[in-house]
C-alpha cells in the first residue's frame, strides 16, 4: 500500500468510525449470527496475493460487523463496562503508527516516563498512600496474578523462584478470598502453583462482603494444621453484585499474621476518584497492592489496568530477569 492509498482509506475508516459512533443504537446489542456462520463465509485457505481495500472493507461490513456484540451500545449492560472514547481511539492511531515496543526505558524512554507520570496522577486522584507506585498491566486478572506471585515469593524468601515448589518450604501456602470474588483469583492460584485445594473461600455477609471474623478463623485453622497463610485478596466491587469487602479489618488481620493483602478494585475502584466515594478505599494503606481498571469507567480503550504496589522492590525482585537482548550495548543508529 502506498502512502496516498493509506491516506485515502485512513480518512474513509475515520469517517466510518464517526458514523458508527453517531448511530450505534441502530445496531442490535447482541450479534444474531449462529455458531460457525462467520467461519462459513471466510476462505478455508489463506490468500495467495493482496486484496483490494474496497473488498476488505466490504467483508468487514458484510461478514464481520454482523458478528460483533456492540459493547459501546447504550443498551449494553452485560459483563462489565468497557467504554472507549474518541480521544482514546485517536491515541490508538498514534501508538499503532509508532509501533514502538515499550519493554524497558531504552526501547522508548518517553513511554516509560509517561507511564510513570500518569500512574502518579492516578494515585493522587484516588487518594492512595504516597508509598504506592504504579505500573500498567493489561487486565486486573494479570495484576492479581502478579500480586499472588509476589506474595508467594515474599512468604518464602524468594525461594520458590530459585528452587521451585519441590525444593521450597514444605509447608503449604494458603490464599484467602471471598466466596464472591472474581474467578481470576482462583485462576491465578492455579497458575502461580498454589493449587486450588489451598484456596480458602471466606463466607460473605448479607451484603455479599467478606466477613473478617471468618477470615481470622480460617487463618487460625491453617496455622494449627502447619500451613503458611500467604495472601488475602479483598474486592472493591465484586462482579456479581458490586459488594465492598471491609478493607480496614481485613487489612489489620493480614498485618497481624503477615499476609500480603491485594485489593481488587477492577469493577468499582474508579469511583474513589470522586472524593465523596473515597470511603470505599478506607484502609487501603494496609494493603500491599491494589488494582483498578481505567478501561472500565475512564473511557480508555481496553485494555488498561492500573496496578499499584506498596513495595516496588518486591515486584522487581520477583520478576526481574536479564535476557540477552537487554545485555547488549545500546547504540544510536
Amino acid at each position: 500500500m502506498d502512502r496516498e492509498t493509506f491516506r485515502k482509506y485512513g480518512y474513509a475508516i475515520v469517517d466510518w468510525i464517526t458514523e458508527y459512533m453517531s448511530h450505534m443504537e441502530d445496531y442490535p446489542v447482541l450479534s444474531r449470527v449462529s455458531p460457525g456462520e462467520i467461519m462459513s463465509r471466510l476462505p478455508v485457505t489463506p490468500p495467495e496475493g493482496p486484496e483490494k481495500m474496497d473488498a476488505i472493507l466490504k467483508d468487514f461490513r458484510e461478514i464481520i460487523l454482523p458478528g460483533i456484540t456492540h459493547w459501546q451500545h447504550p443498551s449494553f449492560f452485560a459483563y462489565f463496562p468497557a467504554n472507549t472514547s474518541e480521544p482514546s481511539i485517536l491515541a490508538e492511531f498514534l501508538t499503532a503508527a509508532l509501533g514502538a515496543q515499550c519493554m524497558v526505558w531504552q526501547t522508548s524512554p518517553a513511554a516509560t516516563e509517561l507511564e510513570e507520570v500518569v500512574m502518579e496522577w492516578l494515585r493522587r486522584m484516588l487518594g492512595l498512600p504516597d508509598e504506592f507506585s504504579g505500573v500498567i498491566q493489561d487486565t486486573a486478572s494479570t495484576s492479581t496474578l502478579c500480586a499472588l506471585i509476589c506474595a508467594r515469593e515474599r512468604a518464602t524468601g524468594y525461594g520458590i523462584n530459585r528452587h521451585g515448589f519441590m525444593e521450597g518450604d514444605p509447608r503449604k501456602l494458603i490464599v484467602y478470598t471471598s466466596e464472591e470474588s472474581h474467578s481470576s483469583v482462583e485462576k491465578g492460584v492455579k497458575i502461580a502453583g498454589f493449587g486450588k485445594g489451598y484456596l480458602r473461600l471466606i463466607p460473605s455477609d448479607d451484603h455479599f462482603a467478606m466477613i473478617p471474623g471468618e477470615l481470622e478463623r480460617a487463618i487460625a485453622r491453617d496455622m494449627e494444621d502447619g500451613h503458611l497463610p500467604c495472601c488475602a485478596v479483598a474486592t472493591v466491587g465484586t462482579t456479581s453484585s458490586t459488594a465492598l469487602d471491609p478493607l480496614r479489618p481485613i487489612g489489620e488481620i493480614c498485618r497481624k499474621h503477615r499476609l500480603w493483602l491485594h485489593v481488587d478494585g477492577a469493577m468499582a475502584g474508579t469511583a474513589a476518584v470522586v472524593p465523596e466515594f473515597r470511603h470505599i478505599l478506607d484502609g487501603i494503606e494496609l494493603a500491599d497492592s491494589f488494582v483498578f481498571n481505567p478501561h472500565k469507567w475512564m473511557f480508555t480503550n481496553f485494555d488498561c489496568s492500573a496496578y499499584f504496589c506498596k513495595d516496588p522492590a518486591a515486584l522487581t525482585s520477583t520478576f526481574e530477569i536479564m535476557p540477552s537482548i537487554s545485555r547488549q550495548r545500546w547504540t544510536a543508529g
